[in-house]
């Protein structure tokens, strides 16, 4: 069992010790993903059970954990998860990304969108429009195969492993491909993930360039920012690579925007 790295462990400018302790067992517990007796959460966390007891049962009383009457340990309830599912998390991803995308179309004269995961597709959650007369705009709702966009590809490089395999064992053109087409199309991702961003033309139209990078929380990929670009459009003041480095920083902006580890 791995302990986890717990707060004191870490550059925290003020210090809450009974809610920072309350967290360790929150996340420790949760990262687990089994029940776990008071020895065991105590030992995770570098604490002596004694120290927990009271947050236990406090963190029981409340409603943000279980006690196995049998057994006695200890596992997650819904509390969490119904909590964070009063509010729309895309509703709070189109917030974060409202003021960061629309400077980012502003700088570099070219329209962006974001994208996310869903039922195995992309869809596109926000754009920001470019603020010259032509330009490339993705529609919000549009969905995609995942396979066959930049941003798809970009989501699966920062998968977890297992996760990317399941997915892909789901998706029908990956099924149809030959095991060395399949293995390449691996690779590729971990590529993109080493790379850190992923600029390639277009695999659904002619004529255009993806410049895409992660919206990051710690290793994960939550979403993605795109700049779609006319090939006509390109300037050799501007490259590319610029355009990524501009939209990187964008992608940070919007993590902290949402709270996350960017």
């Amino acid at each position: 069992m791995a302990k986890k790295k717990t707060v004191e462990e870490t550059d925290v400018k003020y210090h809450a010790p009974a809610l920072e302790k309350g967290l360790d067992i929150l996340e420790f517990i949760s990262a687990e993903g089994r029940p776990l007796s008071q020895a065991d959460i105590a030992q995770g966390i570098d604490k002596n059970p004694s120290e927990i007891y009271r947050m236990l049962v406090c963190l029981e009383q409340r409603g943000y954990l279980l006690r196995d009457e049998i057994s006695g340990k200890y596992k997650q309830s819904l509390k969490l998860y119904n909590l964070s599912h009063r509010h729309s998390p895309i509703d709070e991803i189109r917030r974060a990304s409202h003021y960061p995308m629309d400077d980012l179309a502003d700088s570099i004269k070219q329209s962006c969108h974001l994208g996310v995961l869903y039922q195995d597709k992309l869809i596109v959650v926000s754009q920001s429009r470019s603020p010259v007369p032509i330009a490339l705009s993705i529609e919000e709702g549009s969905t995609f195969p995942v396979m066959l966009t930049a941003s798809g590809k970009v989501l699966l490089a920062y998968m977890e492993e297992n996760e990317r395999l399941e997915l892909l064992k789901r998706n029908t053109l990956f099924k149809e491909y030959p095991l060395r087409k399949q293995q390449k199309f691996i690779a590729s991702l971990q590529e993109i993930k080493a790379d850190g961003h992923y600029i390639t033309g277009s695999d659904l139209a002619k004529g255009i360039m993806d410049v895409t990078v992660p919206v990051m929380n710690a290793d994960r990929a939550i979403a993605c920012l795109t700049i779609a670009i006319l090939s006509v459009q390109l300037k050799e003041e501007v490259s590319l690579e610029e355009i990524a480095v501009k939209a990187k920083e964008t992608a940070r902006r919007i993590s902290v925007n949402l709270g996350l580890d960017a």
